[in-house]
């Protein structure tokens, strides 16, 4: 008996050039932060359980790559907290938010009838 596979290759993101540029930005500060603190790229690959080829891309800022293999490099270089700065600053939610809080009104103060 015989078994077909079909293998079906991964679609590549596509991505808009801000987003590419910001990736390419990112890959190159990991890439000189693992550089400054004089660890080869082996060595970093490792440590994070991903393979060099991965830690390249991550490196070329290649959008294919997990964002957990992103995290796992940040993490043996000693940022794993700059990951705590994506969407802190969320200054357009903020105000998307509050335009859209509604204000209740008080109720009218109930007054008595009883007088004595």
């Amino acid at each position: 008996m015989y078994v077909i596979i079909y293998i079906m290759k991964k679609a590549k993101p596509t991505l808009l050039p801000k987003l590419q540029k910001i990736l390419l930005d990112a890959g190159e500060n990991i890439k000189l932060a693992r550089l400054r603190r004089r660890l080869s790229a082996a060595q970093v690959a490792e440590r994070a359980h991903i393979t060099r080829v991965t830690l390249a891309n991550i490196e070329k800022g290649a959008g294919s790559v997990a964002m957990a293999s992103y995290a796992q490099v940040l993490f043996v270089l000693g940022l794993e907290t700059d990951l705590l700065q994506l969407a802190g600053e969320d200054t357009l939610g903020r105000k998307l938010q509050d335009a859209a809080l509604v204000v209740k009104e008080r109720a009218p103060k109930k007054i008595s009838n009883d007088k004595e």
